[in-house]
């Protein structure tokens, strides 16, 4: 039987040439945060294996939604299971490194406000173009941050 070719590929080339061509689903990050503190379990069940319990304000990424539970992964890359309720569109971001610079507009030559160190949270105002989000610290303190030194966008 002779193989047909096809600009020097075979038929599997073509087959999987066509299917790179196939549109993909968007790949949209869903980022939460958490209400209150709440129990993160290994299996969506209240019965299931209870982990930790996440702190009020932790950004959360949603990664697939059940019944009255979502999966979520947290800053560590850790995978667990939430209860829905414990979800909140507000959104609050988490400083990635040891530190993040926080300016009164959005530019790296403006006035520094106040440093935020590893792990604090901050609430997410607005996101901007050019890299940069407006924060607010629960203290009532705002500015600027670049988006690459928080984590939860």
């Amino acid at each position: 039987m002779a193989r047909r070719r096809y600009g020097g590929m075979g038929v599997l080339g073509v087959a999987l040439l066509a299917l790179c061509a196939l549109p993909l689903p968007a790949a949209a990050l869903d980022f939460l945060s958490v209400s209150e503190a709440a129990p993160l379990f290994d299996a969506p069940s209240a019965q299931a294996k209870p982990l930790f319990v996440i702190a009020a304000g932790t950004p959360v990424e949603r990664i697939l939604s059940l019944e009255g539970w979502s999966k979520v992964r947290d800053n560590k890359g850790d995978l667990v299971w939430i209860e829905k309720k414990y979800l909140s569109t507000q959104r609050h971001v988490m400083v990635r490194g040891e530190r993040a610079e926080v300016r009164a507009s959005a530019d790296e030559k403006s006035a520094l406000v106040f440093v935020a160190v590893h792990d604090v949270l901050l609430e997410l105002i607005e996101i901007l173009p050019g890299g940069w989000i407006r924060v607010k610290h629960r203290d009532g303190q705002g500015g600027y941050v670049k988006a690459a030194q928080v984590w939860g966008l």
